[in-house]
């Protein structure tokens, strides 16, 4: 398991460069955000069904079929104008106070293109309860390289 665990990380990491080069570099400005910590996320994910917020991956597709968190739903890069209107779909009759976590975890979260302009589109949409998870350094360094749990695939 652990030698998987450890191409699965060289696997994520290296995919991550590859996206992470070519896109634009944008902080995720925590002072804006409300974040939740991985911690926490793992207590709500644990905890009684009806407490379970709804988990939104807003990166990139390649990095979420790797391994994402298993319940999490892919709904566009955060990025681009494409990843923003999936959002807009996704959420669109979803009631404004509907708990929400937002992760992406492609790179550190200084320089994440993704959860900003997505954490804005749901700001601006109305929606009172959402979260970005604080993913410090990356998906794969402080996720799954931790044994936490991780799905693949679409």
């Amino acid at each position: 398991m652990r030698s998987i665990r450890r191409h699965f990380f060289c696997l994520f990491a290296l995919s991550a460069l590859a996206i992470f080069a070519s896109l634009p570099v944008s902080a995720a400005d925590s002072s804006k955000l409300h974040t939740v910590s991985i911690d926490d996320l793992l207590k709500d994910l644990r905890g009684p069904q009806k407490s379970k917020p709804l988990l939104l991956y807003v990166g990139p597709h390649m990095l979420y079929a790797q391994a994402h968190i298993p319940g999490s739903e892919f709904t566009g890069q955060g990025s681009t104008p494409e990843g923003i209107d999936a959002l807009r779909r996704r959420v669109a009759y979803l009631r404004k106070k509907t708990p929400m976590v937002l992760y992406c975890g492609c790179c550190p979260w200084s320089h994440c293109p993704n959860v900003n302009p997505a954490y804005d589109a749901l700001q601006q949409l109305g929606f009172s309860n959402v979260k970005v998870l604080y993913i410090p350094n990356n998906f794969g360094t402080d996720w799954v390289y931790k044994g936490y749990p991780v799905a693949s695939g679409d």
